[in-house]
């Protein structure tokens, strides 16, 4: 159903597009976003994008350098990365987007 693509090394400062492949059935319902995990770390949120298009929302560590975008018609969804760093290393998912959550920590 999903098949992101357009990863790959670059320097500092560099710009990459990456792509994602969805299905019909995801691309023409829901919002969808792309988080990343870098190693020894857990996944994060990065970007997401209404199903129109037209509100996007983005973590702050990537706000004013990464842009995301969705073509239904295509069924393809993308984020644009420029001024890239060395922390914005990692892997890069594109799925639903199911909200921010909140955060439960349970202590005993």
């Amino acid at each position: 159903q999903l098949q992101a693509s357009g990863g790959g090394s670059v320097q500092a400062g560099g710009s990459l597009r990456l792509s994602c492949a969805a299905s019909r059935r995801l691309i023409s319902s829901y919002a969808m976003g792309w988080s990343r995990q870098a190693p020894g770390k857990e996944r994060e949120f990065v970007a997401a994008i209404s199903w129109s298009g037209g509100s996007t929302y983005y973590a702050d560590s990537v706000k004013g350098r990464f842009t995301i975008s969705r073509d239904n018609a295509k069924n393809m969804l993308y984020l644009q990365m420029n001024s890239l760093k060395p922390e914005d290393t990692g892997v890069y998912y594109c799925g639903k987007y199911r909200g921010p959550g909140t955060q439960v920590t349970v202590s005993s």
